[in-house]
């Protein structure tokens, strides 16, 4: 038990070094580490939103929409098969979050019924739950030929849970954009999500990128009527009414046929007009929306093409030429700091519905540094605190287990600067929680070492029993933490996780310190000096 090779020995003094190499960055600023060489380590501890400062929003999905949306489909599916099969109806509209319509001649209600139906499709349900998925929609009649088509529970609960994971998803994606680093974006119970993100000062910036729904479509201006005349009375047939994103509005006759999607994009990014240096965001499409594109301008040389986001008209240029590239650009008086936004939403992607803000807190810098220095200072007190009462217990041993400790403490934060965790303040209260626990298994060691000795065995015996004896006690209480770290971890969100990842490392690290290296001190120790007896 006392016996190391001598790969063990260099095997637990490396790591120990590595450890405490990779904690060195957090003593540095980052002025400091920018002058060190490259070679050694450069990453430092996140800090968490209420120990940096930053923004901390509630969101919550359109859930009306979504459904909306998915019962504008049904119904724009509905018209086809009907017009399809030269079935007559009329009534067709959504109300009361359902389609209803009527089919006019009684002899083609039975076709017309089993057309519809057969736009039902099957729910996707998880593959562990066991339960079967079932249509997306219910089919019901009523007097006057009357078909109304409701989506089901099943069908209504997939929609949310579908639109808010991709909501995540683009979340994340517009946010890493804006070169923060460890953003929290995760679900809140049914069609909420959280959003923090540490370190930005500009919370009015970071909710213009997350409001947008950032839908953009590519739609022909209607120049049968002016906008005025549309105004007046009403838009032509296909038509509608849309306003630009000026601070005074401007009104545009659009025709309501989207030519190109913003699904086709597959890149944007700001630049700047060489004619007029002002600045702008190109785009470009994949294959297909290329080829659409093209076809579109190519057939429409000398007519306006509205540009649309989030149903606002961002410009509306006059096609020159036909655009036969995939390529193009949007101007409409941005900033810099505008176009560079807009190229992240457009890169980003669109929501799947629009988000409302439930909750704004803004952190700021000052509470957080208050918090750190708390935790400091709660850290040093229970260091000095464990320090002491280890060497007065223990004397020599207790030395031990004080140098293993103080590897301890810089291996928990080397392996969270280079993970690149986020150290929030439970998480402090987790390292300062593992201060205390990271000589229970020395104290366990100790005392089997010290009743091993009354017992009249010689050093070299009672050491050795000591470690082999208390071994199982130590597993069993540090396996059981562990478990209970990785339930919160996977149960809990925010600082519940923090605490639980600082929990369950400083588990690992004293298992190590105190089994391994504390080990190694005292083999050391004993095959030095070859102690006639233990003093414990």
């Amino acid at each position: 038990m006392l016996y190391f090779a001598k790969w063990k020995i260099i095997l637990v003094v490396a790591v120990s070094a590595l450890g405490i190499l990779l904690a060195m960055p957090n003593l540095f600023s980052e002025a400091t580490l920018e002058k060190l060489p490259t070679w050694l380590p450069h990453k430092q501890i996140n800090l968490g939103l209420d120990l940096r400062g930053g923004s901390h929003l509630l969101v919550e999905v359109d859930t009306d929409a979504v459904i909306k949306e998915r019962l504008e489909t049904l119904k724009d599916d509905a018209r086809q098969t009907l017009r399809e099969g030269r079935i007559g109806y009329t009534g067709l509209r959504i109300h009361n979050r359902a389609l209803n319509l009527r089919i006019r001649k009684p002899e083609q209600f039975d076709e017309a019924l089993g057309r519809i139906k057969k736009l039902a499709a099957p729910v996707q349900t998880s593959l562990f739950s066991g339960l079967p998925g079932g249509d997306d929609i219910t089919i019901s009649t009523g007097e006057g030929r009357v078909i109304t088509v409701a989506l089901t529970q099943q069908a209504i609960d997939q929609l949310i849970r579908s639109s808010v994971e991709q909501s995540i998803e683009v979340l994340r994606r517009r946010i890493d954009e804006l070169g923060t680093t460890e953003p929290t974006i995760q679900r809140q119970g049914k069609d909420r999500i959280l959003v923090q993100v540490p370190g930005l000062d500009n919370p009015e910036r970071l909710k213009a990128i997350i409001g947008k729904t950032a839908k953009l479509t590519f739609r022909l201006v209607d120049l049968s009527t002016s906008p005025e005349q549309a105004l007046a009375s009403r838009p032509p047939p296909g038509s509608e009414i849309m306003y630009s994103d000026d601070p005074t509005p401007v009104p545009y006759v659009i025709r309501k046929r989207v030519m190109v999607a913003g699904e086709s994009l597959v890149d944007s990014q700001p630049g700047f007009d060489q004619r007029t240096n002002e600045p702008i965001v190109t785009f470009r499409f994949d294959s297909a929306g290329a080829k659409r594109f093209g076809k579109v301008t190519q057939a429409n040389v000398g007519r306006p093409f509205a540009i649309i986001l989030d149903h606002k008209v961002i410009s509306a240029p006059v096609i020159r030429e036909a655009i036969l590239g995939g390529t193009g650009q949007i101007s409409g008086g941005f900033t810099v700091e505008q176009a560079n936004d807009l190229s992240i939403l457009l890169r980003a992607g669109a929501l799947p519905a629009p988000l409302s803000f439930l909750e704004e807190r803004t952190v700021g810098p000052g509470l957080g540094a208050d918090s750190v220095a708390a935790g400091e200072i709660a850290a040093v007190i229970g260091m000095i605190a464990v320090v002491v009462y280890i060497l007065i217990s223990y004397g020599l041993f207790g030395v031990f287990a004080n140098l293993a400790l103080a590897v301890n403490l810089a291996l928990i934060l080397g392996i969270l600067s280079l993970l690149q965790a986020t150290l929030t303040l439970p998480g402090i209260a987790g390292i300062v929680l593992t201060i205390g626990m990271a000589v229970d298994a020395n104290v366990l060691i100790f005392e089997r070492i010290r009743e091993e000795s009354a017992l009249g065995k010689t050093p070299m015996a009672a050491i050795t029993a000591g470690y082999s004896r208390a071994l199982g006690t130590i597993l069993d209480a540090n396996i059981t933490t562990f478990i209970a770290a990785v339930i919160l971890f996977q149960m809990g969100s925010g600082p519940v996780r923090g605490f639980a990842v600082t929990l369950a490392i400083g588990i690992l690290t004293s298992v190590f310190t105190a089994f391994t290296l504390t080990r190694l001190f005292v083999s050391i120790w004993v095959r030095t000096r070859r102690p006639t007896e233990i003093q414990l």
